[in-house]
């Protein structure tokens, strides 16, 4: 059973995490990643050090918090008109946003992201694959009884190749491939 990543927090919170998120990014168009502190995200944003050492903890996990954000999906799957077709539009839209350069720093932030800070359902790894997953079952339960098709196929067979591509390899996977990966799983 898939659980809810952490609720997005309101009121003041949300203003500190807006706050510190728009401070991160500044100073990263002025600075290389690695030479941004907390005391100068801190100053930015016009928060304590130790505001943000509670919340986040270091550097990584602010970049990493954002995103999440990035990563989020902002609308349910597009509706093709066939459980082939709603698969195969929903994996070419998570290729186009992972491919480009802010997609692929987005999954290499997440993967940096301190998985021992919070419980697992609360990591930012888990709040990702939460992200596709139910997008996933999203489109499943628009097809009840059609297929034979589960959300794990999908993970494995069509979702791990675009993400390990778009990560490890140097030449972007190719848009072509999704219909090859897709027809493998919706027999």
């Amino acid at each position: 059973m898939t659980r809810a990543p952490t609720q997005r927090p309101g009121g003041r919170s949300a203003r500190v995490q807006q706050a510190v998120h728009m401070a991160a990014l500044t100073l990263s168009e002025q600075h290389e990643r690695g030479r941004i502190t907390v005391p100068m995200i801190a100053n930015e944003a016009g928060v304590t050090p130790s505001t943000i050492y509670r919340r986040w903890g270091d550097v990584n996990e602010i970049f990493a918090d954002i995103s999440i954000e990035r990563l989020r999906p902002r609308i349910a799957p597009r509706r093709t008109g066939s459980l082939r077709g709603d698969l195969t539009a929903w994996a070419q839209d998570y290729l186009e946003k992972i491919s480009t350069p802010a997609g692929c720093a987005a999954l290499q932030d997440v993967l940096m992201s301190d998985t021992s800070a919070t419980s697992p359902a609360g990591s930012k790894m888990f709040q990702c694959a939460y992200f596709s997953r139910t997008q996933i079952d999203t489109i499943l339960a628009r097809w009840p009884g059609s297929h034979t098709v589960d959300t794990d196929s999908v993970i494995d067979h069509v979702l791990s190749p675009m993400v390990y591509r778009t990560l490890f390899e140097p030449t972007p996977f190719p848009q072509q491939r999704i219909s090859e990966l897709i027809d493998r799983v919706v027999r």
